[in-house]
């Protein structure tokens, strides 16, 4: 059992420790994956890895308390918060592009890079919310892989699915999104 495991299943039975020792812990995983994300970015980006991972981790770690079954539950629940992020940093983008102003909105003051073209970002984030309704499980390795960084070995084991299916479904879920987003134009 990793120590994330660990750690969330003694916090879901109410070890208050347990709290102040995940931070730590998954505050370095989460840098790692994004710093590897963004690594892949246009050259002369500010360091942005650290911004994304604190809006994320305020957002798992908020008011509300919340209840991951393992490292994996943990770790998708991660790459959906910094999609969720990414993706209104892009609305927020071309919002201030069509409108020709500033608005300060959101807890990320500094901009959030992406992988992309604000409007390829957009389209990806609709294409993989049609494919949430129609294949959840391929979704959420779309989210594993793009938004949280993770390798396909390591979005497996976050899955507990091998490797050879996780590369199965990796296929089948990048031809349906460019699929999807080609057919939208």
């Amino acid at each position: 059992m990793s120590d994330v495991t660990r750690i969330l299943n003694a916090i879901e039975r109410g070890d208050a420790q347990a709290t102040d020792e995940l931070l730590p812990l998954v505050y370095e995983e989460l840098r790692l994956l994004a710093a590897q994300k963004l690594s892949h970015e246009v050259p002369g980006q500010t360091l942005q890895a650290t911004a994304l991972v604190h809006e994320a981790y305020l957002r798992l770690v908020g008011d509300e308390p919340q209840s991951w079954e393992n490292r994996g539950h943990f770790f998708a629940a991660a790459a959906e918060a910094m999609r969720r992020i990414l993706v209104e940093n892009a609305r927020r983008k071309k919002r201030l592009k069509r409108d020709g102003r500033r608005q300060q909105t959101g807890s990320v003051d500094a901009d959030v890079a992406t992988d992309g073209p604000i409007d390829d970002l957009l389209a990806l984030d609709e294409a993989l919310t049609k494919l949430e309704r129609e294949d959840p499980v391929k979704a959420s390795l779309v989210r594993l892989r793009y938004f949280a960084g993770l390798t396909l070995e390591q979005a497996a084991q976050a899955m507990d699915i091998s490797r050879a299916t996780a590369s199965r479904y990796w296929s089948y879920a990048q031809a349906w999104l460019f699929h999807e987003i080609d057919e939208d134009g």
